[in-house]
């Protein structure tokens, strides 16, 4: 019961801009089946455009892949990504909601909209990552999720695409952990059983 308990309470929660394919190519696939843990994950995309992305890393995970929908619950084992033009949000009963809120700094769907609700949601079962990006959207985010007790990873700023978001969240959260993809991947990996 306990186990199963603390699996429905565990998260991750990814979030990139510029660079984002290349940089969750590396992450996402690498996790195995039977991964317990639902992934839910933002990447800044045009408002008008369907980006693909459900499709394109369906083909290559070994999890299921989905574009997260209004009043879903959160299941384990899945990766979900926001939908084009609306924030992506976690309810207290970790459902899914989705906003056409204001974009945060010039971007709906918004890595700090997420992280945040996130962290109201799991608390120290939420486990944060801000990958490569252009902006610092992410960084009051993973500064949330650590205050709520939360591990905060973030790909090494030297080897984004666009650094400026990875240095904006190590700025904002001295607890952050920076990390090259591969560990990123392989911390991602042997959560379940640390937490």
């Amino acid at each position: 019961m306990i186990a199963e308990e603390s699996i429905n309470e565990s998260a991750v929660v990814i979030g990139a801009s510029v660079g984002a394919i290349g940089a969750l190519s590396a992450i996402l696939p690498a996790l195995p089946a039977g991964y317990p843990l639902p992934v839910l994950v933002v990447v800044h995309i045009p408002p008008d455009r369907d980006t693909g992305l459900p499709a394109l890393f369906a083909a290559r995970c070994a999890l299921p892949v989905k574009e997260a929908e209004d009043k879903e619950p959160v299941r384990p084992g899945t990766i979900y990504f926001a939908p084009p033009n609306y924030h992506l949000l976690v309810e207290p009963d970790f459902t899914f909601a989705l906003s056409v809120d204001d974009p945060v700094m010039y971007s709906r769907p918004a890595l700090d909209v997420l992280f945040e609700s996130a962290a109201d949601a799991y608390g120290n079962g939420l486990c944060g990552v801000v990958l490569t990006g252009a902006s610092a959207d992410g960084a009051r985010g993973l500064r949330a999720v650590a205050a709520a007790g939360g591990r905060a990873l973030v790909q090494t700023p030297e080897t984004a695409e666009g650094e400026i978001m990875p240095r904006a969240a190590l700025d904002a959260c001295p607890l952050a952990r920076a990390l090259d993809l591969g560990d990123i991947a392989r911390e991602l990996i042997q959560l379940p059983s640390s937490t």
